[in-house]
């Protein structure tokens, strides 16, 4: 209801990604073609808004995930206020039902919500108190196995291993490498993370001698049974596999390794 109240048409979604991408108080926006600020007025039956010196159009929804879409823009809002309030994600055909549009329109939304408007992979490095720890995604294996010697190779062969890392109460970066043992491991880690941040991860022996890229390192020691000392914990990134692994399991059942 409180989406509804707040983007009740496609008008009010339209006129809010004026505000956010080009004109602060609605009605002044910088005119390329004047090369200055200038006095803007919404086009009438058109998603654009024109210069009052020069007549040039500018359109909110250019170099977006919007532009040239024909569905409504307050679907796309919806859509995005689902895949994000969801605490343990989406699938796209509850989003499919949600929006009563097609499977296809809704997969093709679900995409570019989450590969492009969503994707943080390029975005500036985590800082300050940053958990990172690995965890493994199970599959499913094609192949029946003859034995339990087989259907353990099987497991491993189907086992997605991801990498994360999160500044706590900021983002998260995630992704898949080959396994716990994969160089991969520490070089995603000095590349996402800032040299000045404090670092917190459990014993594993990949995360041996990193300290030294960073302010600082701290271990908690998981075969002691130690899970928190003082500041000194990984609980902000386990629930986030914890988020991960469930949304998984509800939406999806199981995934391949691909």
């Amino acid at each position: 209801m409180e989406f509804m109240r707040d983007y009740p048409d496609d008008a009010t979604c339209l006129e809010w990604l004026w505000r956010q991408r080009l004109s602060l108080d609605g009605e002044h926006a910088y005119c390329p073609k004047c090369d200055r600020d200038r006095k803007f007025s919404k086009v009438k039956d058109r998603p654009a808004w024109d210069c009052h010196h020069c007549g040039h159009h500018l359109h909110p929804t250019a170099g977006t995930i919007f532009h040239k879409s024909s569905t409504s823009l307050q679907l796309w809002f919806y859509a995005m206020y689902l895949m994000t309030s969801t605490r343990c994600g989406i699938s796209a055909k509850q989003l499919e039902r949600e929006l009563g549009v097609t499977y296809k329109t809704a997969w093709r939304m679900f995409s570019l919500i989450r590969n492009q408007l969503m994707d943080e992979s390029d975005g500036p490095q985590l800082t300050g108190t940053v958990e990172v720890d690995e965890a493994s995604v199970d599959g499913k294996p094609r192949k029946k196995a003859r034995n339990k010697s087989e259907a353990a190779k099987l497991r491993e062969r189907s086992r997605a291993t991801v990498l994360a890392a999160v500044e706590r109460g900021g983002r998260v970066k995630a992704t898949v490498v080959p396994s716990r043992r994969d160089p991969a491991i520490r070089e995603n880690v000095l590349s996402w993370v800032n040299p000045n941040a404090i670092v917190m991860t459990d014993e594993w022996m990949i995360y041996k001698g990193i300290g030294r890229e960073f302010a600082g390192h701290s271990t908690v020691i998981y075969s002691a049974r130690e899970y928190v000392r003082g500041d000194t914990h990984t609980n902000t990134i386990e629930g986030f596999f914890g988020n991960l692994t469930t949304g998984i399991r509800g939406n999806y059942k199981k995934v391949s390794h691909k």
